[in-house]
């Protein structure tokens, strides 16, 4: 297809092709954290990424609750053994951050460990920053009603049996405990290594293109990201605290 005469999406996903060729020729390494609250679309970002990159080189990693043994570990162990080699991109489907937020909400591990989770983090993501490796961090934000909706709609459609959780049960429940926790993480964690970028992602396909977009002018070469505009800031900002009062963080 002739570049005239495509689409805004088909130049996004050409960029993200092009992008993931210039890491492969440069031997350059990515981390993308991908969090947000549950049904907030991590499963779809990742989808409308990765369409068209190269599975040789693109790497997925959602890992499962730690086992007795990992347990025991230094916590960050786990997840040193899937970073990237050189012309990788790895994307975390939850990560590291699950400490600061599920564990925190569901008690599933003690203040003590939360806490110095949020003392250790900044310092990880700095020593990953500086061995080489390019971190970008998003939040996916939706409104209570959008996630009730979704949840709903996964109880009752078969094909999306996969994506139900015991979880899902408290997620409306316990909103106002994941948004404290959000609001901590997000304040704690934020540093000029590894910033937050914070996505309102009611609108699937839009929060989609300005996450590609955003992708592509961060970690994309001047020849990959010198067409592609800027992502809507009404969808797509920088973390500031004040995002969390005045509207752009739902509540």
């Amino acid at each position: 297809m002739a570049k005239d005469k495509m689409d805004v999406g088909d130049v996004l996903q050409l960029g993200l092709v092009r992008l993931q060729q210039a890491m492969v020729e440069s031997g350059e390494r990515a981390v993308l954290v991908l969090e947000g609250r549950d049904a907030s679309g991590k499963d779809g970002t990742i989808k409308a990424i990765t369409e068209h990159l190269s599975v040789r080189n693109t790497r997925v990693v959602a890992l499962p609750k730690p086992s007795d043994r990992e347990r025991t570990q230094w916590f960050f162990q786990r997840y040193v053994a899937h970073l990237p080699a050189a012309g990788e991109l790895v994307i975390f489907n939850r990560s590291w951050y699950n400490r600061a937020g599920v564990e925190v909400v569901n008690g599933f591990s003690t203040a003590e460990e939360q806490a110095q989770f949020l003392r250790d983090v900044p310092g990880f993501e700095r020593m990953l920053v500086e061995s080489g490796i390019r971190l970008v961090k998003l939040w996916l934000d939706i409104s209570k009603d959008e996630q009730a909706a979704r949840l709903k709609d996964r109880r009752i459609d078969p094909l999306k049996a996969l994506k139900t959780s015991p979880l899902d049960d408290v997620a409306q429940k316990k909103w106002d405990d994941y948004t404290r926790a959000r609001n901590t993480m997000l304040a704690m964690t934020d540093c000029e290594a590894a910033p937050w970028t914070c996505v309102r992602a009611n609108a699937k396909k839009k929060a989609h293109k300005a996450i590609i977009r955003y992708l592509l002018r961060t970690l994309g070469t001047p020849e990959v990201s010198e067409n592609i505009g800027a992502p809507d800031i009404k969808v797509l900002f920088g973390y500031e605290a004040a995002a969390a009062e005045d509207g752009r963080l739902f509540r």
